[in-house]
């Protein structure tokens, strides 16, 4: 598979790791993430969007392209994918990415093929402002985890609580954590011990979905 990243030993699970907006399949967060999922014995899928890929050739910065040309290129990979003889497949994504893998739930088809979605570091509000993206969340037809930064410029500790999400829906809560999961040296706590949370959350959340 073309732009695409495959890590840890075939097993009976696949987690396919989407990036966020602004940066690709190869940053510290992204490599990060499949580095620690493979070590707690889970296969990992990374690739880049169709903007990312043309940034990477002509060296150019893009916005990220329309959700429905996204969606298409995640429904591709996830196609792709099941070459590979995983059991169970698990969309996961940073930012941007874990939205769409949350949209991928809401469909029927695609809910069939997979047993479970991650969000790491949802973006439930604009920058700009506006109503938080809660749709994806809810509809979603496979159980759903929310790893969130308690400062997350996005969505923190003080807002989400009070916004009509799932019951079903899992939140965990990092401790001072950003957008990226890093707190703040006056916090107390690290950005590697925030990672090694997320990290077991994600393989906790994946032991207990159905293949």
């Amino acid at each position: 598979m073309a732009n695409c990243l495959l890590e840890g030993e075939p097993g009976d699970t696949l987690v396919i790791l989407a990036h966020g907006a602004g940066a690709n399949m190869h940053s510290d967060f992204m490599a990060a993430m499949a580095a620690g999922l493979a070590a707690k014995g889970l296969r990992v899928l990374r690739f880049n969007f169709p903007y990312m890929q043309a940034n990477a050739l002509d060296g150019k910065r893009r916005p990220p392209d329309r959700a429905s040309k996204l969606l298409a290129h995640f429904a591709q990979v996830l196609t792709a994918a099941k070459c590979l003889g995983a059991k169970k497949i698990v969309l996961m994504g940073k930012s941007m990415g874990g939205r769409m893998a949350a949209i991928m739930g809401t469909d029927a088809a695609m809910a069939a093929e997979i047993a479970g979605v991650v969000c790491l570091g949802y973006p439930f509000v604009p920058l700009k402002g506006g109503e938080p993206r809660l749709a994806p969340l809810n509809d979603c037809r496979v159980p759903v985890m929310i790893v969130q930064g308690e400062r997350d410029k996005f969505g923190c500790v003080s807002q989400v609580p009070h916004w009509p999400l799932a019951a079903a829906i899992r939140i965990e809560w990092l401790g001072d954590g950003d957008h990226s999961f890093v707190p703040r040296k006056s916090s107390g706590n690290t950005e590697a011990a925030n990672l090694a949370a997320a990290l077991d959350f994600c393989s906790d959340f994946i032991g207990g979905l159905d293949a």
